[in-house]
C-alpha cells in the first residue's frame, strides 16, 4: 500500500510543481518583485494564469491527501521533491534563465537527500490509524503556538522578511497541516457515518488558521523569490516538520530502528537542508537581484 500512495504523491507533485510555476511567476508580474499586500493579492483574484496554477496546486493537493489516507506522514512528505526538479525546468524554460553549476548542485542535494529519506522511512516506519485525543490535541496546541509566532512576524516585519523567510514560515506551517489532514481524514472514515461531527473543533480552526497563513507566506515568498527556491524549501522544511511530529508525537517510527539507519536518515535530511539553503543563495535569480 505504501507505493501506492507514494504513486499519488509524485502525481500530485507534478500538479504542485506546474501550479507553483504558474502562480509564481503571476505573481511576480503583479508585484514586481514587491512586497504582496491586499491590494496586490485582490488583482491576484482575477488573474488567469495565477488561477490556473491555484487549480493545478488544488489537484496536487487532494492527491496528496489520498496518499497521507494510505500511507505514514514520514513516507508521503519527502516524495514531493520531485516537484523541485519539475518546477525549475519548467521555471527556466518559460523565464529564460540559464541555470548555474552552483544550482544544479543545490537542487540536486535537495533531491537526492529527499529521496534516500523516502527510501529509509518507508522501511522504518509503521502505520498508526489509531491517533489518541491527547496526541491530536499535542499537535494543535503546537500549531497554534506556530500561527501566534508567525502571524506576528507578518503582521510586524513583513516589509523586512525576505523569500527564505517567508518560505521557512510557510514550510513549518504546511508541514503541521499535513498532520491535521491525516488526522481529519481519519475522522471522517470513522465507520460511526458522522464524518465532519468526529472533528474537534479546535482542529478544524487550527487546520483552518494554519492553511490560510501558510498560503499567505507561499504567496509572498513568490514575490521575492523564484517558484523553484519555494518549492523546495516547502519539500525540505515542510516533510521535516512533519516527520518530527510523526515521529515524536503520533508514534509512526519502529520501536527497533538501528543507529545506522537512524544516522543515515538524519544525514539525508542535513543534505537535503543544505542543498536548500546554497539555492537560496546561488539561484540566478536570486544573485540577479543581489546585483
Amino acid at each position: 500500500m505504501s507505493f501506492v500512495a507514494i504513486g499519488l504523491a509524485l502525481l500530485g507533485a507534478v500538479f504542485l510543481a506546474f501550479g507553483a510555476q504558474r502562480q509564481g511567476t503571476a505573481v511576480r508580474a503583479g508585484t514586481g518583485g514587491r512586497s504582496l499586500d491586499s491590494a496586490g493579492f485582490r488583482k491576484l483574484l482575477t488573474n488567469a494564469r495565477w488561477l490556473v496554477g491555484l487549480a493545478l496546486l488544488g489537484v496536487g493537493t487532494v492527491l496528496n491527501v489520498m496518499a497521507l489516507n494510505l500511507a505514514s506522514l514520514t513516507v508521503i512528505q519527502p516524495v514531493g521533491a520531485i516537484a523541485l526538479v519539475i518546477t525549475t525546468v519548467v521555471n527556466s524554460r518559460d523565464q529564460g534563465i540559464r541555470l548555474n553549476r552552483l544550482t544544479v548542485g543545490a537542487i540536486t542535494a535537495c533531491v537526492s537527500g529527499s529521496a534516500l529519506f523516502v527510501l529509509l522511512a518507508v522501511r522504518v516506519t509503521r502505520e498508526n490509524h489509531l491517533i489518541d485525543p491527547r496526541q491530536e490535541l499535542s499537535v494543535v496546541l503546537l500549531l497554534t503556538a506556530a500561527v501566534v509566532l508567525f502571524g506576528s512576524l507578518a503582521l510586524i516585519g513583513r516589509r523586512r522578511l525576505n523569500a527564505f523567510a517567508y518560505i521557512l514560515g510557510a514550510g513549518v506551517l504546511f508541514g503541521f497541516v499535513a498532520v491535521l489532514t491525516k488526522i481529519v481524514v481519519g475522522h471522517l472514515l470513522d465507520p460511526n457515518g458522522r464524518f465532519l461531527l468526529n472533528v474537534p473543533v479546535p482542529t478544524l480552526l487550527a487546520l483552518a488558521a494554519a492553511a490560510a497563513l501558510g498560503a499567505w507566506f507561499v504567496q509572498s515568498a513568490y514575490a521575492t523569490g523564484p517558484p523553484d527556491l519555494v518549492i523546495a524549501g516547502l519539500t525540505v522544511i515542510d516533510p521535516i516538520v512533519g516527520i518530527a511530529v510523526g515521529i515524536t508525537i503520533l508514534d509512526e517510527l519502529q520501536p527497533a530502528v538501528g543507529t545506522a539507519i537512524a544516522l543515515t536518515m538524519g544525514g539525508a535530511a542535513l543534505i537535503a537542508i543544505v542543498g536548500v539553503v546554497a539555492l537560496s543563495r546561488h539561484h540566478p535569480d536570486i544573485a540577479g537581484r543581489t546585483r
